[in-house]
């Protein structure tokens, strides 16, 4: 009884400390505020991630021209997430305009695509590494005309493994650059001004739509992935400037950040929880336009996939997309992993090796 009593005495004796010191009064104040407001902030945030994520009607495509003739183009077209881009806006009715290096491939899915959705589909092979100008021109000629009001930058490219940036080689260092960025920038600076004056001939009745393909590898700084790394986050910055510039001409602009998705670029077949095929991603993503789901802290940015969403929701809200726990955390892993590519590859080697002593 007496310590209670004991216990009771010196909280009253700390509280009677605090109110006669004005300096700890109100600096026991404020830190309760902060705290207030950041516990609430913190509810808010996660209940509109929950809203957005579960609860929020997905976008009516009409209101980008759905069903009257209107065109989306997609680049990185052939395969992966931007086959399903193609496939999905097809669906929802508009003519598609394919956008990649291999012809062949283009062929079929443009085949594919008029068989089954009935909508008219234009293909341009363009290899994005070469910086052709003769590429950007033959695109302008394909497009200038057409009533187009959704593009959809998905061109990219990674590393072949993960590389410790001095040791990258020069034209793998080029290449990203240039299909990430340089080419990302150019197609926009066609593409866009056509959006703009589609849109602009209905009195914006309707609008027009550019997404470009974000990373979490943009999002949090990744060791050995160095280059790509850098040519996401720059992604990033571009794409929301890009936002307030063509508001005023009625064009949405978002960036979509996802972690890994089953692809020819992630060398990942098997889905998962944490990694959704493309059809899958692609559903996500056309569904979240206009809202921010796991990017609650960016401007004109989406992490549409669920489980993604709350992976980014929980980084920034933890260690932090900047931080070097973060950091350190993204150098181990690709470290590991291009131990294990590099053991791969050289069992590959030796196998091929021994298959040629064999036959000679």
């Amino acid at each position: 009884m007496s310590s209670s009593i004991d216990i009771f005495k010196t909280v009253d004796d700390l509280l009677q400390s605090i109110t006669t010191n004005k300096i700890a009064y109100y600096g026991l104040l404020v830190a309760l505020l902060v705290g207030v407001f950041k516990l609430t902030t913190f509810t808010l945030s996660f209940g509109t991630l929950l809203f957005e994520l579960f609860i929020k009607p997905s976008v009516d495509y009409k209101v980008y021209g759905a069903n009257s003739g209107k065109f989306a183009v997609v680049t990185g077209a052939s395969d992966g997430i931007g086959k399903e881009f193609a496939l999905q806006l097809a669906k929802k009715g508009f003519g598609i305009v394919l956008v990649s290096r291999t012809q062949s491939k283009l062929e079929i899915l443009a085949t594919e695509i008029e068989t089954k959705y009935k909508v008219d589909t234009r293909i341009i092979a363009f290899d994005a590494t070469t910086d052709s100008e003769e590429n950007y021109e033959k695109l302008n000629k394909l497009i200038y005309d057409l009533p187009i009001t959704i593009l959809i930058n998905n061109v990219g490219q990674s590393h072949s493994i993960p590389v410790p940036f001095l040791e990258t080689t020069t034209k793998e260092l080029q290449n990203i650059i240039t299909v990430n960025n340089l080419a990302t920038l150019k197609i926009t600076q066609i593409v866009a001004p056509i959006i703009a004056k589609t849109v602009g001939k209905h009195d914006s009745k309707i609008k027009g739509l550019i997404l470009t393909m974000g990373s979490f590898a943009g999002l949090i700084p990744t060791p050995y992935l160095a280059t790509y790394s850098g040519s996401k986050a720059f992604l990033q910055e571009w794409s929301n400037a890009l936002a307030g510039e063509l508001a005023s001409d009625h064009i949405d602009v978002e960036l979509i950040i996802s972690y890994l998705v089953t692809s020819a670029m992630s060398k990942i077949k098997r889905t998962s929880l944490a990694i959704p095929s493309a059809k899958k991603f692609v559903t996500s993503a056309l569904s979240g336009v206009g809202t921010r789901n796991g990017a609650q802290e960016r401007f004109a940015t989406s992490t549409p996939y669920w489980v993604h969403a709350l992976m980014h929701f929980g980084i920034v809200n933890t260690v932090g997309t900047y931080s070097k726990i973060a950091n350190s955390i993204n150098y181990k892993m690709h470290k590991d992993i291009r131990i294990r590519a590099l053991k791969k590859q050289a069992r590959l080697s030796n196998t091929s090796n021994s298959g040629v002593e064999k036959i000679e």
